[in-house]
C-alpha cells in the first residue's frame, strides 16, 4: 500500500549545512543524503523541464553535492505495477543545462546497461558511456554504475568499463542490482567503488550481506527504492504502522525516518531520494538531521520481507 499524499507532519527544520553528514565514493567524499533523478519528472510523467532545472539549483542549494542519475531518467510507473515504468530521456540533458559549468564538489554517478530492446551487449557499452558524456557536458564520468540485467557473469561487461576507465573516460566503477558473486567478478578486473541495490525498512532485506561486505571492503552502498519499498515504481512513501509512530515521535515525515534508517545501517551507506517536489527535496535532505535512538532501529530492523 502506498500514500503519495503529503503527510500531516511537520518536516525537521535543519539546513543542510547543519544535517549533512559527509561519506566517501571512490576518492571524493560527499554528503551522505544525494539526489536522485528518477523521479524528477514528478509522478504524472509530464515533460516539466523548466521546473526540473529549478528542482536541480535548488538540490545544490541546499548543500547536495551527490547527483544519481541513468540516461534513461526520469522515469514514472505509468502502469501503476510495482516493476513497471516509461523513461522519459531527458535527465542527463537537464542536469547540464541546470548546473553546467558544474561546481568541483559536485559528484554526478550515471548507470548503464539497461536499454529499450533489454540489456546491452558488452560491444553497446561505449556508445551509451559516450551518450552519457555528451549529455552531461563532460570530459570523464564521475561514477559510472553497471547497472545489470539477468546476467550471471557481469566480467565481459565490466571489462569493458574498466578499458573506458583506463583511457579517461571514466573516473570510477559501480555495479547496481547485482548479487555477492557479482562483486566478485567485477572486483577480478578492477575497483568498485558502490554497489546501488534495492533497499530500505521492510523491503531488500536479502541485500543485508551485499550492504556488509561493502562495509567491510570500503565501498559505498547507495540503496534504491529506500522510500517507495515494495511499491518501486509507482513512487510515493511506503506505509507502515511502526514507521508512522516513530514519524510522530521525532515531528519527522514518514519518509524522513525511512531515509534516516537506511542511513543508521552504516557510515558508508549514501541515500539518493528521489522526488519532483521542492518542498519533499527539502525533507529529503533535512532527514539527515533525524537521530533514531537505538530501540527505534530495533523496531524498524524486525520488517523485513524475508
Amino acid at each position: 500500500m502506498q500514500n503519495s499524499q503529503k503527510n500531516a507532519f511537520l518536516p525537521i527544520n535543519l539546513s543542510s549545512q547543519n544535517a549533512q553528514r559527509k561519506s566517501s565514493i571512490g576518492d571524493r567524499r560527499v554528503g551522505r543524503i544525494g539526489f536522485g533523478t528518477k523521479r524528477l519528472a514528478g509522478g504524472n510523467g509530464h515533460d516539466a523541464q523548466d521546473q526540473a532545472m529549478a528542482l536541480l539549483r535548488r538540490a545544490v542549494e541546499l548543500g547536495v553535492d551527490h547527483i544519481d542519475t541513468a540516461g534513461f531518467y526520469p522515469t514514472y510507473g505509468g502502469s501503476g505495477k510495482a516493476t513497471d515504468f516509461t523513461g522519459l530521456g531527458w535527465a542527463n540533458e537537464v542536469i547540464r543545462r541546470a548546473l553546467a559549468p558544474y561546481p568541483e564538489e559536485l559528484v554526478i554517478a550515471t548507470k548503464v546497461g539497461p536499454t529499450e530492446a533489454g540489456m546491452a551487449s558488452p560491444e553497446q557499452l561505449p556508445a551509451l558511456v559516450e551518450k552519457d558524456l555528451r549529455n552531461l557536458g563532460r570530459d570523464t564520468l564521475d561514477v559510472v554504475y553497471l547497472r545489470q540485467q539477468g546476467l550471471d557473469s557481469v566480467a565481459e561487461h565490466f571489462g569493458v568499463l574498466a578499458e573506458l576507465r583506463d583511457k579517461g573516460l571514466i573516473r570510477h566503477l559501480a555495479l547496481s542490482n547485482v548479487r555477492i558473486h557479482h562483486i566478485a567478478q567485477a572486483q577480478a578486473i578492477a575497483p568498485v567503488v558502490a554497489v546501488q541495490n534495492r533497499y530500505g525498512v521492510g523491503f531488500g532485506r536479502v541485500n543485508d550481506e551485499v550492504l556488509d561486505l561493502c562495509g567491510e571492503q570500503g565501498m559505498a552502498f547507495v540503496p534504491f527504492f529506500a522510500v517507495t519499498g515494495a511499491g518501486r515504481e509507482v513512487g510515493g512513501v511506503a506505509v507502515d504502522d511502526v514507521v508512522l509512530a516513530i514519524a510522530r515521535e521525532h515531528g519527522a515525515t514518514p519518509a524522513q525516518i525511512r531515509i534516516a534508517w537506511a542511513l543508521s545501517r552504516g557510515d558508508h551507506v549514501l541515500a539518493i531520494p528521489g522526488t519532483g517536489s521542492r518542498d519533499h527535496l527539502a525533507e529529503n535532505v533535512a532527514a539527515g538531521g533525524v537521530h533514531l535512538s537505538p530501540e527505534q532501529i530495533a523496531a524498524l530492523d524486525k520488517l523485513r520481507d524475508d
